[in-house]
């Protein structure tokens, strides 16, 4: 991971984003290497911290109410390679390099994996492997 200015231990580069009312930030991972928008995800305080301090990349799952470290069920890790902050300081950006090639649930690349055609939303990229095999029937 490339070495920030900030100190990871200090507050300050924490307090510098500006947090929704909820003390989210809304998070992008971006390959590293293509440029290629893989997903997007929620990160609290807390999980910004362990991600910048861990090296991979921990989400705040709205739904459970958790930290959710990406690829502990799956295997599909997020390893950081940069850790970016938007001009309006509301959204990070993480460059990561994605464990496994899957960085979607569906068992696809990218979370992004449907275009809008002639009215519909239509799945355009495949499925890398079945999310049975992934996660198991839940």
């Amino acid at each position: 991971m490339q070495e920030s200015s900030a100190n990871v231990d200090s507050p300050d580069w924490l307090n510098a984003i500006r947090w929704t009312e909820d003390g989210l930030v809304p998070a992008i991972a971006q390959d590293a290497e293509t440029g290629e928008i893989l997903m997007m995800a929620w990160m609290n305080r807390e999980s910004l911290r362990l991600t910048a301090e861990e090296g991979h990349a921990v989400y705040w799952s709205r739904s459970r109410g958790k930290l959710w470290r990406k690829g502990e069920t799956s295997g599909h890790q997020q390893v950081i390679k940069d850790i970016r902050l938007d001009c309006d300081e509301d959204v990070i950006l993480l460059k990561v390099e994605q464990k496994g090639g899957i960085a979607c649930h569906t068992g696809r690349r990218s979370c992004f994996y449907r275009t809008l055609k002639d009215g519909e939303w239509v799945a355009v990229d495949p499925v890398i492997k079945d999310p049975d095999a992934i996660y198991g029937n839940k």
